[in-house]
Formats: structure tokens, sequence, C-alpha cells
């Protein structure tokens, strides 16, 4: 068994595992062969690559991080408060919205794109990061909705009437007792956040116009060129760096990213 999953572990890191090697061969030599060792190693293509637009990747950086913790942030709020309305809250209609919520999820994004950017056009959105972090704002992914909505569900009654004999509302409840106790599920739903913020190309490509605006998937598409003039070593050493700041956030919460799955998993 431990053989199969390390020869599996192989084959899934091998392309990862190559674009780190291709970071550091000529461009002459990266698809000269499939083979991660290379006759000349050389380390200019991150220096190159981070400065190779009219704005450095650091810039880049900042804003895909800034699009991110906006998202993590709106996600978290929102989902949350959404999720205790659905799970402990009473009100009409309230089987219709977790229907209707329910439906939204298997809806594409891609129907909804259109209304949403004459939207954020009419409002004059476009071109700032608003377009990506308002709507986080308002429990649009319901994904997050209902997963935090299965693992509120499972928190004990006795704690809502506990908390009602001591005087906590139903605010002070969420805020006192049913966050501190979904810490798991909102850590899941953060990491999961900030992973496909962090990775999402289309999305920003329609509201980001300015370079200086752009995220890393942006900023990594212009290194390809379509008259065949692309830096593809440049464009895997920034694509190598890219990658780090979604491994340490993963690696800093992996503990409750995993307990947060398999308890919601377990919740009916």
């Amino acid at each position: 068994m431990y053989l199969i999953v390390i020869v599996g572990a192989v084959i899934m890191l091998y392309p990862l595992i190559w674009m780190f090697s291709a970071s550091f061969k000529p461009e002459d030599q990266i698809f000269a062969n499939s083979s991660l060792l290379s006759p000349s190693w050389i380390i200019n293509n991150y220096g190159d690559g981070w400065n190779a637009l009219d704005y450095g990747f650091t810039t880049f950086f900042a804003n895909s991080l800034i699009v991110c913790l906006g998202a993590v942030v709106g996600n978290l709020i929102s989902c949350s408060m959404a999720a205790y309305a659905f799970a402990r809250l009473r009100f009409r209609y309230k089987a219709f919205w977790f229907i209707v919520m329910q439906g939204i999820i298997l809806l594409p994004m891609h129907a909804m794109i259109v209304p949403q950017y004459i939207l954020f056009k009419d409002l004059g959105w476009v071109n700032t990061f608003l377009p990506l972090i308002a709507p986080k704002f308002l429990a649009t992914d319901e994904f997050f909705v209902f997963l935090m909505i299965q693992f509120i569900r499972g928190i004990p009654r006795e704690l809502d009437d506990a908390a009602q004999m001591d005087g906590c509302g139903r605010l002070a409840f969420y805020w006192r007792v049913v966050l501190p106790l979904s810490l798991p599920a909102l850590v899941t739903s953060a990491i999961f956040t900030f992973i496909w913020t962090w990775n999402d190309f289309f999305t920003q490509l329609i509201y980001l116009n300015d370079e200086s605006l752009y995220t890393i998937p942006l900023a990594l598409r212009t290194f390809l060129d379509s008259t065949g003039n692309s830096a593809y070593g440049q464009l895997f050493a920034m694509s190598v760096l890219s990658l780090l700041p979604v491994i340490v956030f993963f690696l800093l919460f992996q503990r409750m990213l995993i307990e947060g799955a398999a308890t919601t998993g377990l919740k009916g």
C-alpha cells in the first residue's frame, strides 16, 4: 500500500517538479527533453521574470492578496450568518429559500456573468477590485453556506436554551457560541476561498483591464505571446513563486481543514 501511494504521489507531483526544474533551465533547453536534469542551470529566470513587465511582481502579489483577503473575510462573515439563519432561526418560506440556494449551486457561473457585468458596469465598478470582493459579502458562494449549515446543525440545541436563559440574544449567540464552535468549518471555507480566488483567471480577466490592477493569473498570462515569442523560463519561475502563498496557507491550517471536512461530512 505504501508503495502504491508513493508511486501515485510521484505521478501527481511530476508536473510540479518538472515546472520547478524548467524554471532553472535556459529557454532553448526547456522543451528539448522531458528530463528533470539540465546541462546548465541558471537563476536569471527569477530575476528577469520578476521585473519583466511594466510593474514588478510585487504589485501583482499585492493585488492578489488584497482580492483574496477581501474574499475570505466576506465569505466568512456572510456565509456564516446565512448558514446560522438556515440552521437555527425560524422565518417564513425558509424551506423554499433553502431549495433556491441549493438550486443556485447547480447554476453555471457563465450563465450569470453577463448580467453581473452589466450591473457592475452601471455601478462604475469595472476595472476595480469591487466586483471581485463585494459579492462575497452577500453570501454568493452557496457551497460554503451549505457546508456551514451542516456543521452548525451539529451544535447541540441545549446550548441555545442555556444561552437564552442567560439572556443571550440571537446575535450574541451567533458571535459567542456558533462562531467559536464552527472554527473548523470556517477554516475550511477560508482555505478553499483563498485557493479558488488566488487561482481565478476568468473573473479577474473580465473585470480588470489596467496592468497595475493585474493579479497573479493575469500577470502570468502576459508571458505567453501569440506570435511565438513566449518567455517560458520566466513564466515557470513566476509560477513556482505564485504557488508558495497557497502552499503556506494550506500547511498552516491543514489540521483544521481535515477536521472541518471530516466533521461536516459526518453531520446530517
